[in-house]
């Protein structure tokens, strides 16, 4: 995004531009192709919402002494400046002694009126005050349960900010058909899509895997686990929600990070997978989800597949642990299946559940972590969550 707001600033103060277009922003700023087509790949849309968002909070914080404010309005993408309004009270002193009595009668019945207001006013600030007080307890229930309340407050805070990455079960399919793991690089590129036309594919099948390329579909059990998280900021004045496709590196290295999903559909995972022990993977030979550790302690197995599992029941990984792009949190929510990744996302927000888990790490505080848990499901709807293993790990110095 700065590199965003250096491009269109320059492009409108040094060459004078009437207007900029989003083709070219995604060419020179997002290393776009040329002639790219901007209705299937809208990162300049939802790079520039985020960039409008941040230049208002700073005007409003940190810049809110400045003369001048900086806006890009909605509609377009070149910046516009106008100086910061400015209201001055100017009170003079009332020569109320060179008045006649009959208008000093006037002013002082004016006088009364006006403190008058003043108190019904600030009767009026008292009230909106105590039922906004109340609003927020409502809205931030989650504030009064001890655990829950004391490992979010470190995402919730006012900075920075925290971006929930839902998964791209498209991809996922992609990767499926070919039978082939497309690593990030390639996935934010979006060379991979030239692959997809490869002649070791029939015609029917290469149609196919375009159709696909260009939805952007994902899967109810990640949404619900999303669900979970958004609830605790429901102003969405921190947590801000992204798509996996949509996301990008510079958010990443600025903000803290919650992935839903495993590796195969959420690929940003690769970003923090040589940090894990428990990872979600796929089988492609076997066809089948699994949890692999992989340096197991005594007792634990070496894989953890759902073909073990009676119906019902699912594998869920929960990593909490420090951004090493900067020194932001990043937590990661992955399960074998849809409904699995939902009881990892209810793990984290249910109390408790936080509780045992905090009550079997003997602290009273959650340190760094990573959890293995065997859930178990109704219909797709989470009952329970059973820790078999998990790891602890100190704060970065």
């Amino acid at each position: 995004m700065r590199e965003f707001l250096l491009y269109v600033g320059q492009r409108t103060l040094k060459d004078g531009c009437d207007q900029i277009h989003e083709q070219e922003i995604g060419s020179e700023v997002f290393g776009r192709p040329a002639g790219y087509d901007t209705s299937m790949d809208n990162i300049v849309r939802v790079n520039a919402s985020e960039l409008r968002k941040r230049i208002e909070d700073y005007f409003e914080t940190d810049g809110a002494a400045e003369p001048l404010i900086l806006d890009i309005p909605r509609g377009g993408y070149k910046p516009v400046f106008r100086p910061r309004s400015i209201q001055r009270d100017i009170v003079a002193e009332p020569a109320t002694a060179a008045l006649p009595p009959s208008a000093q009668a006037v002013y002082r019945r004016l006088l009364i009126a006006a403190a008058a207001a003043i108190v019904a006013l600030a009767a009026v600030c008292s009230v909106l005050f105590t039922e906004n007080h109340a609003m927020h307890k409502l809205l931030y229930a989650w504030q009064r349960t001890p655990t829950v309340n004391s490992f979010w407050s470190g995402f919730l805070g006012a900075k920075p900010n925290t971006d929930v990455i839902l998964a791209d079960t498209s991809f996922a399919l992609i990767q499926d058909i070919t039978r082939k793991q497309i690593p990030l690089t390639e996935y934010l590129s979006r060379n991979y899509i030239n692959t997809l036309q490869s002649p070791v594919f029939s015609d029917d099948r290469r149609q196919d895997l375009a159709m696909i390329a260009v939805r952007n579909n994902g899967s109810l059990g990640d949404f619900r686990a999303a669900l979970h998280i958004l609830a605790l900021d429901p102003l969405g004045k921190n947590i801000h929600l992204h798509s996996a496709r949509d996301y990008t590196p510079a958010l990443a290295k600025q903000d803290n990070i919650i992935l839903i999903g495993a590796r195969k559909s959420n690929p940003w995972g690769d970003l923090f997978a040589g940090a894990m022990n428990f990872t979600a993977e796929y089988d492609p030979d076997r066809l089948i989800d699994y949890i692999r550790n992989r340096a197991p302690a005594a007792g634990e197995q070496q894989t953890y597949a759902t073909s073990s599992l009676p119906p019902g029941s699912g594998y869920s990984v929960v990593a909490y642990l420090p951004n090493p792009q900067q020194a932001g949190k990043v937590l990661i929510v992955a399960g074998t299946d849809s409904a699995a990744t939902e009881g990892a996302g209810e793990f984290l927000t249910s109390e408790d559940q936080l509780a045992r888990f905090q009550s079997v790490l003997h602290v009273t505080k959650l340190p760094y972590f990573e959890v293995l848990l065997q859930t178990t499901h109704l219909n797709g709807t989470p009952i329970d969550a059973k820790i078999l293993a998990y790891r602890t790990y100190p704060a970065p110095r």
